[in-house]
């Protein structure tokens, strides 16, 4: 009897002193926003490496003339099965 009296009041008091502790303001500078211009980064990043090939220089299949018009359907999508199991 005394655990369901217990855990209600447990968790309230741990939910208000969560909220109690994000919004305490212990900046160093109170009274300041939470960010300052030391927190922000000046320099700029370095370039990103080329993109590695890795089809070997393969080109892609064409989609079908009708892809974009077809409609999605059990009947198209099992043709579409069909002709991918063909190509394994």
């Amino acid at each position: 009897m005394m655990m369901k009296r217990f855990l209600p009041a447990l968790l309230a008091s741990a939910a208000l002193t969560l909220t109690l502790a994000s919004c305490n303001d212990e900046s160093p500078n109170s009274g300041a926003s939470t960010s300052s211009e030391d927190d922000v980064a000046t320099t700029t990043l370095p370039p990103l490496p080329p993109v590695v090939d890795t089809t070997g220089g393969k080109k892609a299949p064409e989609p079908a003339a009708n892809s974009v018009n077809r409609e999605l359907n059990a009947q198209n999508a099992t043709e579409d099965i069909k002709k991918m199991q063909e190509q394994l």
